[in-house]
């Protein structure tokens, strides 16, 4: 029960994260990133044909807790984010996912 009510909380940290990310809020910290330089990696995780994620979007997501990241890809689509598409750009800037972290459909 408690290991459950800490993960939603950590979840709801993270989607007020977000919203100050995407409301231009001053930058924060989550997972080992500063969301404003997350933010470089929005366009190549939303919309239908996203672009190839720029060397900035990959320089910031590669020194990013993937680990950590991949417990909150169920929170992604509220901000018009891809979970899968966000779950395959480690691969894209020539790194890789930790072993338990699922990817649910291929982009």
């Amino acid at each position: 029960m408690a290991r459950t009510s800490s993960k939603v909380l950590a979840q709801v940290v993270v989607v007020m994260v977000l919203i100050a990310m995407v409301g231009g809020a001053s930058a924060a910290t989550i997972c080992n990133i500063d969301t404003s330089k997350l933010a470089e990696c929005l366009p190549a995780v939303s919309g239908r044909s996203p672009p190839p994620p720029t060397k900035a979007c990959c320089t910031a997501l590669l020194s990013a807790d993937l680990h950590c990241l991949c417990n909150y890809k169920s929170a992604l689509p509220a901000f018009g984010i891809n979970p899968a598409l966000a779950m395959a750009l480690p691969k894209k800037c020539g790194g890789s996912l930790p072993p338990n972290c699922k990817v649910d459909a291929e982009p």
